[in-house]
């Protein structure tokens, strides 16, 4: 990241107190490059619109899974980079140059990214457009039903679902002739997702949920109106919708599906990789060095659980631990209720906490759901989707309460740090608040910083004084192990073919996860090449940068202030962040010394 390095040394003004955009013509034709970008990203992805608070398309959904789709895309950015690279850039202060550098980066990035055959592969057990729309015909999601014209406009939505699951058969299709296809075990995950879907009768169904919580205040001839156009949608466009894609996967698709796992085995695989790493870390690591870092990370975290067992004078190795751990029902909690339940004491406990390390909340609250039925068997033990920007939802905390994926009691603390505060909905909720940056940053998510900073903030547990308990601090060591693994497992998978047994038998030599949960990790790795590596990368990255900052600040390091310099101008890649937090301990240093 030369371009930001030369920027960011060039600007007299500190980061940390941020100046108005400079009164010249780069800097406001920049500023209407960002709004133009943004305003077509939205057009682009209307369901991301919807996420964001912004319902003008709540009517329309996307579809990445056509062929137009792509050739337009890669036409909008090539246009937007260089419209961007034909700026002279002189004359900016700091946080316009950083942020023309997030924004040449980013596009650089989208234009790999969309140099290989991602549509070709729509669909998969993690995610999907077909689990989104799901999430948001059933009415407690992102899709707002508080008038008429949002009822209507989510039927808009239907018939753009119905033509993306036409497109996402012909793409899946031109992949099984181009030999781009997904693995089997991912694939036989899915179908049941989509049986489970379609399968109820209309008054079942969760897209009847809206109606059935349809407003007081709609009139008579309202309410039958919709209801009918409902039941209509549902029949016949919805639930057809599902059932088509199940049966053409079940019947066309899994035959052709491939036995290998890793993303090596498609054309071009180890390049595809390549730029997965590059996409989900920001880095140019190999998969070579990604693997030998995990292994030794995994030495680190073994040694510092080794001593919370002495601490808790057990005798026996790591493995009996562990199995103690598990035989104990004291330490599992798998009722639903009993689940949300501890995490909304956690959630009191860790505010009342969180001045101690920051200077200030968000606005935003969140609440605590369990994962919704459809997708909970193969969903991830917790996830976290963000608040409106326009204050009308708040975030939500999804916890997995399925019997499969239960929450032993040891690690909830370390999720609820992770997932919620002062992890990603802190994360999340501030950077909705920073208006005075341009929306494309202020929306924007680069995996490895998102990630990282979710998993730094499980270290904060102690200064929290979550990790009091032994127990709970070794259930954040046991988390922070899986994060360790993972960079030795993906990189296994998708570099050095391992198989999906192979994958396994490490996990369960290593960690104290059940095998249902194993497979999970393991079958989500298979699914999300790359996206794994983001948590540890990241994390190593900023608690490396606040470790330089405690020695070479001393006394003068205020943990809140690196806190907020960390967070201020939203998600970034990590090498801009590592420059602009290297000029910062510079001019801290410097104010510090008097000069």
């Amino acid at each position: 990241m030369a371009l930001l390095r030369a920027t960011l040394c060039a600007a007299d003004a500190p980061t940390a107190q941020r100046t108005p955009m400079a009164n010249t013509a780069a800097a406001a034709t920049l500023a209407a490059l960002y709004e133009e970008y943004f305003e077509a990203r939205l057009r682009r992805y209307p369901s991301s619109a919807t996420f964001n608070g912004d319902h003008r398309y709540d009517g329309r959904l996307e579809n990445p899974a056509s062929a137009a789709f792509t050739t337009s895309a890669v036409a909008e950015q090539r246009d937007f980079l260089a419209r961007a690279r034909a700026v002279d850039t002189d004359g900016l202060n700091a946080s316009q140059r950083l942020s023309y550098a997030v924004f040449v980066s980013d596009r650089e990035l989208a234009l790999e990214r969309l140099s290989f055959p991602d549509r070709l592969l729509p669909i998969d057990q993690m995610s999907s457009l077909a689990s989104t729309f799901a999430q948001l015909g059933s009415g407690s999601s992102a899709q707002p039903f508080d008038t008429v014209a949002d009822y209507e406009a989510f039927l808009g939505r239907a018939d753009g679902f119905s033509q993306w699951v036409d497109d996402a058969i012909l793409a899946m299709r031109e992949g099984m002739a181009r030999g781009v296809v997904n693995p089997r075990i991912i694939m036989e995950r899915v179908v049941p997702q989509l049986r489970d879907i379609a399968r109820p009768g209309v008054e079942q169904s969760l897209f009847w949920q809206p109606v059935r919580n349809m407003p007081a205040h709609f009139s008579d001839a309202e309410r039958a109106r919709l209801t009918a156009a409902y039941r209509d949608a549902i029949t016949r466009v919805i639930l057809p919708a599902y059932r088509r894609l199940a049966q053409f996967i079940e019947r066309d698709y899994l035959p052709m599906t491939r036995s290998s796992v890793g993303l090596w085995a498609l054309p071009n695989g180890d390049a595809w990789y390549r730029h997965q790493i590059r996409k989900h870390t920001s880095t140019d690591m190999s998969a070579d060095d990604i693997h030998a870092l995990g292994q030794r990370e995994m030495v680190r975290i073994r040694a510092e659980m080794l001593a919370v067992m002495a601490e808790l004078d057990f005798k026996g190795d790591l493995a009996a631990f562990q199995r103690h751990l598990q035989a104990d029902p004291r330490l599992n909690s798998r009722h639903g209720d009993d689940v949300i339940v501890a995490f909304t004491a956690l959630k009191k406990r860790i505010n009342a906490a969180m001045p101690r390390l920051f200077h200030a909340l968000p606005r935003a609250d969140f609440e605590i759901r369990p994962v919704e039925a459809f997708r909970a068997a193969s969903a991830a033990g917790a996830s976290y989707q963000p608040p409106s920007a326009d204050g009308s939802r708040p975030g939500i905390f999804y916890v997995n309460t399925h019997p499969a994926r239960g929450q032993p009691v040891y690690g909830m603390a370390t999720l609820a740090l992770h997932e919620a505060m002062p992890g990603h909905h802190y994360q999340f909720a501030m950077q909705q608040e920073l208006h005075d940056l341009p929306r494309f940053q202020r929306f924007n998510s680069f995996k490895a910083y998102v990630e990282g900073w979710a998993l730094y903030a499980e270290s904060l547990g102690h200064e929290l004084g979550l990790y009091h308990d032994p127990l709970q601090h070794y259930g954040h060591l046991n988390d922070e192990m899986l994060r360790a693994m993972r960079l030795v497992v993906d990189t296994g998978l998708h570099a050095r073919r391992w198989s999906r047994e192979q994958a396994m038998s490490y996990m369960r030599a290593n960690c104290s996860l059940a095998d249902e949960e194993i497979a999970a990790e393991v079958e989500r790795y298979i699914a999300w090449p790359g996206q794994a590596l983001s948590y540890k990368i990241g994390q190593l990255r900023i608690s490396a940068l606040r470790a330089r900052a405690e020695r070479e600040l001393g006394t003068a390091f205020d943990l809140r202030d690196f806190h907020a310099e960390v967070l201020r101008d939203g998600p970034l890649p990590m090498p801009i962040l590592e420059d602009k937090l290297s000029h910062w301990i510079t001019q801290q240093r410097q104010v510090a010394l008097g000069n």
